[in-house]
Parts: structure tokens; sequence; C-alpha cells
């Protein structure tokens, strides 16, 4: 147990990159979305503006330190650590709108946390050592398509909430699977960085995660606070990634009755976490920009104020 500490610290300090960068890529985002014509050409429209161009470097630290992490540990007991960027993002952003975070938002992101931790606890989740075969590989990228292209079909059919938490879904899937492709191909530095770049393992891991960024920042702008999408990525992500861990790499985790009902119970905890924060964190948000625009167009000659 000891030998997985270092890379349960690095999978810390991703979290904190991840959030910090989310919330800061979420405040972009919202105030290009408001932004005539930005509705199309997200990334294009995002790379005008420096905080979001720092907010990659958070990002990219916050991919290395996950790499390091799964190449010393597994899927299964890296990704839950990852929920804690949830924590990171929500004090995050109320850091950047210089207000205190709601305490029932931050209730809820403690819900989703501890529900989480508590599934890792009770899985026991033990590292696989079995290479995924082609037909293995073909099932599992048909599953994945038809999850993210139904997640798809929900954002293009229902706006508001319902849009920000199916963009958010299918993010948190192909992140999650993102991991599992990422554990093949740091297995892969085995044979040396040569050997890595003649397989398709590294290649994939860069479709997914270009493929899940971009959805995440249609996500950030469909949504007015940040904790909703980023409960939805947090949670999905580990959860897909476990599966993946469990069905494509041989991972293990506890299936026993007692710890099945137990775990069962600590998901709960996480979908009430997240059932809080898609009610709570939109409305918190609103009020400090509601509370901004009325001080400001009290003031003489005031318009109101637009980011």
């Amino acid at each position: 147990m000891t030998a997985v500490w270092p890379a349960m610290a690095m999978a810390v300090c991703a979290a904190a990159a991840f959030g910090t960068s989310g919330a800061l890529q979420h405040r972009v985002a919202r105030r290009t979305a408001r932004r005539p014509g930005s509705r199309f050409g997200v990334v294009r429209s995002l790379a005008r503006e420096p905080v979001w161009l720092a907010s990659l470097v958070l990002n990219g630290t916050g991919v290395v330190l996950h790499w390091v992490a799964l190449s010393r540990a597994s899927v299964a007991l890296v990704q839950p650590v990852l929920v804690l960027d949830l924590l990171f993002a929500v004090l995050g952003a109320s850091m950047l709108r210089r207000h205190w975070p709601d305490r029932i938002v931050v209730l809820g992101a403690l819900l989703c946390a501890g529900g989480l931790a508590a599934f890792l606890v009770l899985a026991e989740p033990v590292p696989g050592h079995s290479v995924p075969g082609t037909g293995e590989t073909l099932l599992v990228g048909g599953c994945v398509l038809a999850v993210v292209a139904a997640c798809l079909a929900v954002a293009a059919r229902f706006p508001g909430t319902a849009r920000t938490l199916s963009l958010a879904s299918a993010t948190g899937v192909l992140f999650g699977v993102t991991a599992g492709i990422a554990k093949l191909a740091t297995d892969d530095l085995d044979g040396g960085l040569a050997a890595m770049l003649t397989r398709w393992p590294v290649y994939a891991v860069i479709v997914c995660a270009t493929c899940a960024f971009v959805l995440s920042q249609y996500a950030f702008r469909a949504g007015v606070a940040v904790a909703p999408a980023l409960g939805v990525m947090v949670v999905l992500n580990p959860l897909a990634g476990i599966a993946v861990g469990a069905l494509w790499l041989g991972e293990r985790i506890n299936v026993g009755p007692g710890a099945l009902a137990g775990e069962v119970f600590a998901l709960g905890l996480t979908a009430a976490g997240i059932a809080v924060l898609a009610k709570r964190a939109p409305a918190a948000e609103r009020r400090p920009e509601l509370t901004a625009e009325r001080r400001t167009s009290a003031e003489p000659g005031a318009v109101g104020v637009h980011e």
C-alpha cells in the first residue's frame, strides 16, 4: 500500500490543476458565449483569451501529473481521487468572483467527493495485467460511441440544464475512457518512448482527450455555474475509468454483498450531490452578478454591465 502513496499525491495535485483550470475555462467560456457570433468555433474564440490560454498550462500540468500517477497505480485507484477537482473548482470560481462560496454548493461538492471516496474505500481496486484483444477493444469503442452519441442527441434537443448535463456526461465518459487507454500507453513506456509511439494507445489518447476537451468547453458555455457541469464530469470520469479498468484491463473491485451495498449507497450520496449542484449552483452564481449589475446601474449615467 505504501507504494501507491506517491501516485495518490500526484493524483491530488492533478485534481488541483484540473479544478483550477476548469474554473478559469468556465469563466472565459461564459464570457465568450455572450458575444454575438461566438456560438460556433468555440476553441477559436477562446484562444483569443489570455486567461484561457493560461488555463491550458494548468491543464497540461494536470495531464502530466495524471499520467505519472497512472504509471504507478491502477486506473480504478487513481481516477476516483480526481473527484477532488470539483472542490478546487468551486473554491476557484468563488475566488474569481470575489465572494465566499455558497454553503449549499460546497455541501453538494462534499457529497460528491465523500460519496466517491467511500466508494473507493469499499471497492478496494486491485490492478490488472491483461492486455485487451481486438474484439474487446471494438466492443468498448462501440459502447462509448453509442453513449456519447446519445448524450449529444439530448444536448441538441433540449436546452438549459439538460443540455449542460448531457454535454458534461459525454465529457466525463470520454475522459474516463481516455484514462483507461492512457494506462495502456504508460505500460508501453516500459519499452521506451520509441516503442510507445509505434503503438495505437498514445494516438487514441490524443483523439479521445481532444474530443473530451472540446465538449467540456461547450458544457461550460452552456451552464451558468461551473459546479453542475464539472460535478457530472468528475463523477462519470472515475466511474467510466473503473468500468474500463474492470471490463477491459482485468482490474478487480470488491463485489461482496456488504461491500456492494455500501458502494451503491456511496454512489447514491454522489448522485445527491450532483442533484444539489444542478439545482443550487446556477442560482448561487447569478446572485453576485445581479448584485453587481444593480450596483452599477444605480451609479449616475450607468447603463449596466456586460462581461
